[in-house]
């Protein structure tokens, strides 16, 4: 007679989950507008008008992803009042960790003192954060992690091709973690995500790096290495006419309307298109609106949360308000969920 496998009882699954905790970094040199405009024969004012950024983060040689992310970490440790012993999976979204062995979550875990978690990597673009989030979510519902670290961080600085008109202005660096675990009450709604891989050239790398390093050995020193290039109104088009239906969709899923909103926070990605994305909404005057992208440029899969910390941080929206999160990018992959907002440390 086979076996049987025992499961945990259900008492240590727990029925709700939320935000206990966020925490950021961002990087220490702010660079302007003026700065990224040369190289590409722009302006200012053009920056801020086609993207609606005035500056943004570039990290320095010190402030590795790895620190970025461990420092976003113990900020949301400390808001969420957790000790990093309790955490039993570290999930780190990212597009720019460029050793694809070995992860770069389990060396967060090694910064703040944790050798038997588990951690790993997420890659899914801007779209990052939230997916990891519902991962976490999941997870904790489960039963097969108390508390989970879900990071996103990224140096695009390093991505960049600071030549290239359409996206040498756009991204930037930095990192927010949350701590997601069980709540008393519903503070994480139903994701609602999903990819169109049919527009995966819209943004993307402008080679492979087995590629990169096979021009080494045929071009040597003149061998162009790979950037982030986006076909920019490709993707704000698909935004546009797209995202309305995942954002209602999980305000659907949670039982939420647009006029129980107290903030929208969607991936700075253009301050164009969240603009767009709060009209078709029609958002009730007392809805605030994240736009982190002004002084933050768009961090990928870092953006959300930074975006989330800069609110709150403003007193803007307050821990325990209702958001839609949202976010869209490289895939085209796309992810929003309903969630009360965390306290800050």
């Amino acid at each position: 007679m086979p076996a049987t496998i025992s499961t945990r009882p259900p008492a240590q699954k727990p029925t709700q989950t939320a935000l206990l905790g966020l925490g950021v970094y961002r990087p220490s040199r702010v660079v302007m507008n003026d700065e990224v405009a040369g190289p590409i024969d722009s302006s200012d004012e053009w920056i801020q008008t086609r993207s609606g950024i005035r500056s943004r983060r570039y990290a320095t040689e010190d402030e590795t992803l790895v620190d970025m992310s461990a420092a976003a970490s113990r900020a949301a440790l400390n808001a969420a009042g957790i000790a990093a012993e309790q955490v039993d999976c570290i999930i780190l979204a990212t597009s720019t960790n460029f050793s694809l062995t070995p992860a770069a979550a389990p060396q967060i875990g090694a910064a703040l003192g944790l050798t038997d978690t588990a951690a790993f990597d997420l890659s899914s673009g801007c779209s990052g954060f939230c997916f990891g989030l519902s991962l976490a979510d999941d997870m904790v519902r489960a039963g097969s992690a108390r508390h989970v670290l879900v990071v996103g961080a990224e140096r695009l600085s390093d991505a960049v091709d600071f030549t290239d008109r359409s996206t040498a202005f756009i991204f930037a660096d930095g990192a927010g973690a949350v701590v997601v675990g069980a709540s008393e009450s519903a503070g994480i709604g139903p994701t609602s995500w999903g990819s169109d891989g049919t527009s995966a050239d819209a943004i993307r790398q402008t080679k492979d790096f087995l590629t990169y390093i096979n021009d080494v050995g045929t071009q040597g020193s003149d061998a162009v290495r790979p950037y982030v290039e986006m076909r920019g109104t490709s993707v704000f088009r698909w935004a546009a006419h797209s995202l309305e239906k995942v954002c209602r969709d999980a305000l659907d899923r949670a039982g939420v309307s647009p006029e129980d909103l107290d903030a929208l926070i969607p991936h700075q990605a253009n301050g164009r298109i969240t603009e767009v994305m709060a009209r078709t909404l029609k958002l009730p005057p007392t809805c605030a609106v994240a736009n982190d992208i002004v002084d933050a440029g768009n961090t990928s899969a870092a953006s959300v949360p930074l975006a989330m910390e800069a609110l709150l941080r403003a007193g803007e929206a307050n821990p325990g308000d209702i958001a839609l999160l949202i976010a869209f990018g490289a895939g085209l992959s796309y992810a929003a969920q309903v969630v009360a907002l965390p306290p800050i440390s």
